[in-house]
């Protein structure tokens, strides 16, 4: 179950890229409904991710999913660290995250704006999951600034 962790951010990041392309052809409700569709199922893919760690000893799992600044010695991964306090801190980050999203499809219903809220509250979904997941300085930092930029 800890391979199915990339797929916690990705989700948001997905629900961000179909709602900057497509979220004005979308149109008002819709948009709503793919960017909370999309933090939804990384809840739930959250809760199948704690599911499977749920009877295990407590572990740190790194999962690296590629080398992103290779230099001589040196190299920044893009991965991520799942330890019980990240998975504690994912499961309430979709888990508030899905609530909002569901509760500002009905309070910003008629605003001009409506799929450009989504859009960024996805990203900012998606920057909160890579700063709790970040297994590096470089990454949490990143993380960090996109939910600061979200804001």
């Amino acid at each position: 179950m800890v391979g199915l962790v990339w797929l916690i951010p990705a989700l948001p990041l997905a629900g961000f890229l179909i709602l900057v392309f497509f979220g004005k052809r979308i149109g008002e409700p819709r948009a709503g409904w793919i960017g909370t569709g999309a933090v939804a199922l990384s809840f739930v893919t959250a809760c199948v991710v704690f599911a499977g760690l749920w009877g295990e000893p407590e572990h740190t799992y790194e999962l690296s999913l590629f080398e992103w600044i290779p230099a001589g010695n040196f190299s920044v991964d893009v991965g991520f660290l799942l330890d019980p306090l990240s998975m504690a801190m994912v499961l309430f980050v979709t888990g508030i995250a899905s609530l909002i999203h569901l509760y500002s499809i009905g309070y910003m219903h008629g605003d001009s704006r409506f799929p450009r809220f989504f859009t960024y509250l996805n990203l900012f979904v998606f920057s909160m999951l890579i700063l709790v997941l970040g297994d590096n300085l470089v990454l949490t930092f990143l993380g960090w600034e996109g939910v600061g930029a979200c804001s």
